[in-house]
This record gives structure tokens, sequence and C-alpha cells, in this order.
């Protein structure tokens, strides 16, 4: 007989974007988990088949307490930080020269796009079973890689995306002296119709747009081919590796 699947609880941070509430859709399909956590900032409402949980990613308190509240539920074996900025429609914008550059954009991109997720994973990654494969995963962007870089521009967004980066990859290394079958990465969504893309996303030759729904299956996709031997690496949506 086949041994029962291990139950657990899957955690989605940033449920009210495009991407993180059609994640959070899809993992309610199936019954791999005992509970499936959407979080967003403030109170807003959950997909079906959720529970919900607030979170601030300038506020870790915030994020200490979401984690005593779901740790308590059981261990987590799927985490995914769906969080990030581009733009914000006034201080930060992608900058096109270095001329452009301006601390408060980066301070701004820094403390959401890498701050809080290393805050995220501070406070999560002890919830994750030590013997069981689990998984801790944050979209990051292809414009984040440093190797894969031939356009320049985009100075903070990139940065950010680049310690995001390598705060997964420490991750990675830590966590796989504890939890040998734990797996962290980086992934890339792909262009997505989303507010967050929306300003950015050309109609040009070759560039494929995705809808949520589409981003959450190929991302799902990747997660569940992970494997250990991969912990600390970037994928992008169709698998394939990103170099840092």
């Amino acid at each position: 007989m086949e041994p029962a699947p291990y139950l657990s609880q899957a955690v989605i941070f940033g449920a009210s974007g495009g991407i993180g509430a059609a994640l959070a859709a899809a993992l309610t399909v199936g019954g791999q988990y005992q509970r499936v956590w959407a979080g967003s900032r403030g109170s807003r409402a959950a997909p079906d088949g959720t529970e919900s949980f607030a979170f601030d990613l300038m506020d870790e308190a915030s994020i200490a307490a979401a984690a005593a509240r779901i740790g308590a539920a059981g261990p987590v074996t799927l985490a995914i930080v769906a969080t990030g900025i581009l733009s914000d429609g006034a201080g930060l914008q992608p900058e096109k020269t270095y001329k452009a550059q301006d601390p408060a954009a980066y301070t701004r991109a820094f403390a959401i796009n890498a701050t809080g997720p290393a805050l995220i994973g501070k406070h999560f990654l002890p919830l994750l079973p030590r013997r069981e494969r689990a998984v801790f995963a944050a979209l990051s962007a292809r414009v984040g890689s440093i190797g894969d870089n031939r356009l320049g521009g985009w100075h903070a967004y990139r940065a950010s995306k680049a310690a995001l980066n390598m705060i997964l990859r420490n991750f990675a290394i830590e966590l796989g002296r504890s939890h040998p079958q734990a797996v962290v990465a980086a992934l890339h969504p792909g262009t997505v119709a989303t507010p967050l893309s929306a300003p950015f996303t050309g109609t040009g030759e070759g560039r494929t747009v995705f809808v949520p729904a589409e981003a959450a299956a190929h991302l799902l996709a990747v997660i569940d081919r992970l494997t250990p031997a991969e912990s600390g690496q970037a994928f992008a949506w169709d698998g394939q590796a990103i170099p840092f």
C-alpha cells in the first residue's frame, strides 16, 4: 500500500495581487494541503477555500504574528512570497539611465523586494518540516540576474531583485544543513497581465503575456519538479534555470 501523502499547509504572501490570488486559488484544488493561507496587507477577501491572514512587509511584528498563528496549526510545506514592486506611480519608476537614480527609490524597492521577503524567511523557515519535502519560493525577475543583464537600466528594481536572489541562496545553504529535503528557489513568472507589469508590458514580436491563472499553473508545475539538489537557484516559468 502506498503511504498516505504528507498533508500540511501552504502559505501565499501577496494574495491580493494577480499572481498571488491565482496561486492561492490553484492550491485549494486537489486536497494536497490541509490549509491554504492567503496573506495580504490589511483586511481583504481571500480566495474561496483559503484562510486569510494580514501582514505588512514593512512591519516585522505582523509577519511574526502570522507565523505564530499559522505555525500553531501545523507545519508549512509550501510558502510562496508573491509580493513585489516595480513602480508606484510617483517616485519609484524604472530608470532608463543612471542619471535618474534616486535614494528614495532604492530604499522603497529594497524594503519591499528584498528586506520584506527576508523577514518572511526569518519567521517562516522555522515552520518547515525537517524530514519531509518543503519549498520556500519567492517571485524574482529575470532582470534581477547579473549574468543575464544585457540592457542595463531599471537600476533600483534590478538591484533589489538581485539582492533577493542572494538572500534566497543564503537561505538554501543554511537550510540545507538541517532540512535536507527542503528547496528554496527564486521564480520568474514571465510577463503576466497584472497591475505591476501593465505600464511596461509591450506587445512586440515574440513576447508572450500570461494571465494570472496561467502563470500560477506554470509556477506550481516548476515547484513540483524541483529537487533539493536545485535548492538556491532561480528558475523561469518554463523550468529553465536562470543565472544569478
